[in-house]
């Protein structure tokens, strides 16, 4: 997102400075979807879950956002390995709220609520996750924190 932030400021000296010529100009403008993304990320960034089985684990996201963005899904993969009902051992990512025709249509928040109040055990794509939550919730807790321990630091 550092590439997003840089890119505003540039538009920004752009603006102030008017000493580009106007063809310069064109080739340095922000879209909406990259406002966007900006705001988006800053506040989730600031409203990071404080709550929860993942609370303390720091994941790592790829994030591919189409031109098309709000109105197109991005396409997620999470990159730290994670015991997570709803997200597979390869990183694929069962989320609705990123789904195209999304009925929420809420974007990257999405990502926020799967570590909180999205968490579905009963529609899961790591279905041995799901089924150790329902087998024994304080051993699932316990192989999430390993799991944070051994990779989301």
């Amino acid at each position: 997102m550092l590439t997003l932030a840089s890119k505003l400021k540039r538009e920004e000296g752009v603006r102030a400075g008017r000493t580009l010529a106007r063809s310069n100009d064109a080739c340095h403008r922000v879209s909406i979807r990259d406002r966007l993304l900006i705001k988006e990320v800053a506040e989730l960034e600031a409203n990071l879950p404080n709550e929860g089985y993942y609370l303390g684990g720091k994941f790592q996201f790829e994030i591919e956002v189409p031109e098309a963005y709000n109105m197109v899904p991005p396409k997620v993969k999470c990159l730290t390995r994670i015991w997570h009902p709803n997200i597979a051992e390869t990183g694929e990512i069962c989320l609705s709220l990123l789904r195209e025709h999304s009925i929420d249509g809420t974007g990257l928040w999405g990502l926020n609520s799967l570590f909180t109040d999205l968490l579905n055990f009963d529609d899961p794509l790591n279905i041995d996750a799901a089924e150790h939550h329902l087998r024994d919730k304080e051993d699932f807790r316990n192989k999430v924190q390993d799991f944070i321990k051994n990779y989301a630091r």
